[in-house]
């Protein structure tokens, strides 16, 4: 009788292990949103008349001005250069929060808000930045290639995802600008991005400044020539 009740036994646990073994696997769907917030301070320089359209210079500038000191707009780029020169052209300078960093899609509405509250020329919209900005510029361009009609990135960081994709930029003139001595961002950043995008771009320009440290900017913005070879662009 022992025995026949340790085969019941025995028949009883094997047939939960089977049990557990007899899982069911489904597929299903999951969707979710997550959200960040962005706000930008920013200055805006509007043209004397602007009773036709006219272009828009977007100016991304250095992890130096980061914060809410909009004053720090107005040290280096076009902002700097209207202090003693006429520009005929909105200028939008964007300031980036002390502890964040440029965000493409933020930076393209503000752009769109922009455009749509001021008589400007969408065909003759112009993006340049320096150091951070400079990376900012390319990242930008990157995401929303049909909005530009010129690139001037100053300087800046080129990541390898980046790099894979300047393609997208090949009916954008460009010109990149870089300083061989800079200590902070290596010269070889600009020299490959330029590589790349001569490949698939006819209108890229690469200048090293070979005096120059990381500041290779100032003699860029300070000059009339950066303006007028901007301005001269139209989207196609």
């Amino acid at each position: 009788m022992k025995k026949k009740s340790k085969i019941i036994v025995l028949l009883f646990f094997l047939g939960l292990s089977l049990i557990g073994f007899a899982q069911e696997t489904s597929g299903s769907y999951f969707s979710t949103q997550i959200c960040e917030n962005y706000s930008y301070g920013y200055l805006l320089h509007k043209p004397k008349v602007v009773k036709t359209k006219k272009p828009l210079i977007v100016f991304l500038h250095g992890s130096g001005e980061k914060g809410t000191d909009l004053e720090k707009l107005k040290i280096h780029g076009p902002l700097k250069y209207i202090k003693n020169n006429k520009l005929d052209a909105f200028i939008l300078a964007p300031q980036c929060a002390l502890n964040a960093n440029w965000e493409a899609e933020s930076l393209y509405q503000l752009i769109q808000k922009i455009c749509k509250e001021n008589n400007i020329d969408t065909r003759r919209i112009y993006l340049t930045g320096l150091s951070l900005g400079g990376w900012g510029t390319w990242d930008l361009a990157l995401a929303h290639p049909e909005l530009f009609a010129a690139l001037v990135p100053i300087a800046g960081f080129v990541n390898v995802v980046q790099e894979d994709s300047l393609c997208k930029l090949k009916d954008i003139p460009t010109k990149i600008f870089h300083g061989l001595l800079d200590d902070s961002v290596d010269f070889n950043y600009a020299a490959t991005a330029y590589e790349k995008l001569k490949a698939c771009n006819t209108n890229v320009k690469l200048t090293i400044f070979d005096d120059a440290n990381h500041d290779s900017w100032s003699r860029v913005y300070d000059t009339k020539e950066i303006y007028d070879w901007m301005l001269q662009q139209v989207k196609k």
